[in-house]
Protein backbone atom coordinates (compact mmCIF):
# COMPACT_ATOMS: atom_id res chain seq x y z
CA UNK A 1 0.00 0.00 0.00
CA UNK A 2 1.45 3.34 -0.42
CA UNK A 3 0.20 7.02 0.01
CA UNK A 4 0.67 10.03 -1.55
CA UNK A 5 1.34 13.39 0.31
CA UNK A 6 -0.94 16.11 -0.24
CA UNK A 7 -0.76 19.60 -0.08
CA UNK A 8 2.63 21.13 2.34
CA UNK A 9 1.42 20.04 5.79
CA UNK A 10 2.12 16.36 6.74
CA UNK A 11 3.83 15.90 3.80
CA UNK A 12 5.48 12.19 3.20
CA UNK A 13 8.80 13.92 1.98
CA UNK A 14 11.62 14.96 4.84
CA UNK A 15 10.49 18.16 6.19
CA UNK A 16 14.00 19.63 4.74
CA UNK A 17 13.24 18.56 1.68
CA UNK A 18 9.63 19.33 1.38
CA UNK A 19 11.28 22.41 1.83
CA UNK A 20 14.22 22.43 -0.32
CA UNK A 21 11.19 21.62 -2.66
CA UNK A 22 9.16 24.88 -2.07
CA UNK A 23 12.32 26.75 -2.66
CA UNK A 24 13.32 25.90 -6.17
CA UNK A 25 9.41 26.18 -7.15
CA UNK A 26 8.27 22.47 -6.97
CA UNK A 27 6.00 22.38 -4.95
CA UNK A 28 3.92 19.78 -7.00
CA UNK A 29 6.38 17.37 -6.04
CA UNK A 30 5.70 17.51 -2.63
CA UNK A 31 2.60 16.25 -3.44
CA UNK A 32 3.62 13.42 -5.34
CA UNK A 33 6.11 12.20 -2.92
CA UNK A 34 4.91 8.20 -1.82
CA UNK A 35 5.86 6.65 1.53
CA UNK A 36 5.73 3.14 1.86
CA UNK A 37 5.65 1.12 5.30
CA UNK A 38 8.51 -1.28 4.30
CA UNK A 39 11.95 0.89 3.85
CA UNK A 40 12.50 1.57 0.66
CA UNK A 41 16.25 2.08 1.16
CA UNK A 42 18.00 0.02 -1.30
CA UNK A 43 17.66 0.82 -4.76
CA UNK A 44 16.02 -2.89 -5.17
CA UNK A 45 13.59 -2.41 -2.08
CA UNK A 46 12.81 1.37 -4.21
CA UNK A 47 12.33 -0.28 -6.98
CA UNK A 48 9.72 -3.36 -5.81
CA UNK A 49 8.03 -1.41 -3.73
CA UNK A 50 7.22 1.58 -6.53
CA UNK A 51 6.68 -1.47 -9.67
CA UNK A 52 9.48 -0.46 -11.50
CA UNK A 53 12.79 -1.16 -13.44
CA UNK A 54 15.57 -1.13 -11.51
CA UNK A 55 17.80 1.46 -13.68
CA UNK A 56 14.76 3.75 -12.65
CA UNK A 57 15.71 4.32 -9.44
CA UNK A 58 18.20 7.62 -8.89
CA UNK A 59 20.90 6.19 -5.86
CA UNK A 60 22.46 9.44 -3.86
CA UNK A 61 25.64 8.03 -2.92
CA UNK A 62 28.09 9.93 -1.25
CA UNK A 63 31.57 9.58 -1.66
CA UNK A 64 34.88 10.97 0.03
CA UNK A 65 37.38 12.48 -2.46
CA UNK A 66 40.28 13.54 -1.04
CA UNK A 67 38.73 13.84 2.30
CA UNK A 68 36.07 16.27 0.84
CA UNK A 69 32.43 14.95 -0.05
CA UNK A 70 30.88 14.59 -3.06
CA UNK A 71 27.59 13.50 -3.94
CA UNK A 72 27.40 10.97 -7.00
CA UNK A 73 23.76 10.41 -8.56
CA UNK A 74 23.52 6.94 -10.28
CA UNK A 75 21.13 4.54 -11.96
CA UNK A 76 19.50 1.82 -9.68
CA UNK A 77 21.16 -1.11 -11.83
CA UNK A 78 24.34 0.38 -12.00
CA UNK A 79 28.04 0.72 -9.65
CA UNK A 80 30.31 3.60 -9.48
CA UNK A 81 33.40 3.28 -10.59
CA UNK A 82 35.28 5.28 -8.09
CA UNK A 83 38.63 4.98 -10.39
CA UNK A 84 36.26 7.01 -12.56
CA UNK A 85 35.24 9.38 -10.15
CA UNK A 86 38.33 10.14 -9.04
CA UNK A 87 39.66 10.54 -12.84
CA UNK A 88 36.18 13.15 -13.14
CA UNK A 89 37.57 15.09 -10.05
CA UNK A 90 41.13 15.33 -10.29
CA UNK A 91 41.54 13.29 -6.61
CA UNK A 92 44.28 11.16 -5.86
CA UNK A 93 41.85 9.07 -3.95
CA UNK A 94 38.15 8.10 -3.50
CA UNK A 95 36.32 6.46 -0.63
CA UNK A 96 33.04 5.47 0.28
CA UNK A 97 31.89 7.91 2.91
CA UNK A 98 31.11 6.89 6.37
CA UNK A 99 27.44 7.07 7.52
CA UNK A 100 28.13 9.95 10.16
CA UNK A 101 30.02 11.66 6.88
CA UNK A 102 26.72 11.35 5.06
CA UNK A 103 24.51 12.38 7.76
CA UNK A 104 26.87 15.32 8.73
CA UNK A 105 27.32 16.20 4.87
CA UNK A 106 23.47 16.06 4.37
CA UNK A 107 21.52 15.70 7.35
CA UNK A 108 19.64 12.55 5.64
CA UNK A 109 20.81 8.66 6.83
CA UNK A 110 21.79 6.16 4.55
CA UNK A 111 18.77 4.68 2.50
CA UNK A 112 17.17 7.90 2.29
CA UNK A 113 19.52 10.83 1.47
CA UNK A 114 17.51 12.79 -1.11
CA UNK A 115 19.34 14.53 -4.49
CA UNK A 116 19.04 17.79 -3.14
CA UNK A 117 18.36 19.90 -0.43
CA UNK A 118 21.25 18.74 1.95
CA UNK A 119 22.88 20.42 5.11
CA UNK A 120 25.83 21.41 3.05
CA UNK A 121 26.69 22.68 -0.65
CA UNK A 122 28.62 19.64 -1.94
CA UNK A 123 30.13 18.94 -5.27
CA UNK A 124 27.71 16.36 -7.40
CA UNK A 125 28.26 14.17 -10.33
CA UNK A 126 25.07 12.52 -12.15
CA UNK A 127 25.72 9.63 -14.28
CA UNK A 128 24.31 9.90 -17.80
CA UNK A 129 22.53 6.71 -17.61
CA UNK A 130 19.60 8.15 -15.56
CA UNK A 131 18.61 10.12 -18.98
CA UNK A 132 17.71 6.48 -20.15
CA UNK A 133 14.40 7.21 -18.88
CA UNK A 134 11.46 9.98 -19.04
CA UNK A 135 11.23 9.91 -15.07
CA UNK A 136 13.35 8.29 -11.93
CA UNK A 137 12.25 7.77 -8.69
CA UNK A 138 14.84 9.34 -5.57
CA UNK A 139 14.62 9.45 -1.87
CA UNK A 140 12.33 12.19 -0.39
CA UNK A 141 14.66 12.60 2.51
CA UNK A 142 13.59 9.21 4.68
CA UNK A 143 14.41 5.50 4.20
CA UNK A 144 10.26 5.15 3.31
CA UNK A 145 10.00 8.01 0.85
CA UNK A 146 10.29 8.56 -3.02
CA UNK A 147 9.80 11.19 -5.28
CA UNK A 148 9.29 10.65 -9.34
CA UNK A 149 11.11 13.46 -11.95
CA UNK A 150 12.72 13.82 -15.34
CA UNK A 151 16.30 13.19 -15.01
CA UNK A 152 16.78 16.38 -17.30
CA UNK A 153 15.39 18.59 -14.56
CA UNK A 154 16.81 16.06 -11.26
CA UNK A 155 20.09 17.01 -12.57
CA UNK A 156 19.11 20.43 -12.94
CA UNK A 157 17.97 21.16 -9.61
CA UNK A 158 21.17 19.00 -7.89
CA UNK A 159 23.34 21.31 -9.63
CA UNK A 160 24.97 18.44 -11.09
CA UNK A 161 27.53 18.06 -13.94
CA UNK A 162 26.69 15.14 -15.75
CA UNK A 163 29.66 12.63 -16.60
CA UNK A 164 30.36 8.77 -16.90
CA UNK A 165 30.93 6.96 -13.62
CA UNK A 166 29.43 3.86 -13.93
CA UNK A 167 31.30 0.57 -13.73
CA UNK A 168 32.22 -0.80 -17.32
CA UNK A 169 30.59 -4.05 -17.89
CA UNK A 170 33.39 -6.92 -18.02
Amino acid sequence: MTTSATGTEGSAAHPRFAEALRERGLGDVVGQVRRFPEATRTAAEAAAAIGCELSRICKSLIFAADGEPVLVLMDGASRVDLERVREELGAARVTRAKADVVRETTGYAIGGVPPFGHRTRTRVLADRSLLAHPVVWAAAGTPYTVFPMPPKDLITHAGATLVDVREREA
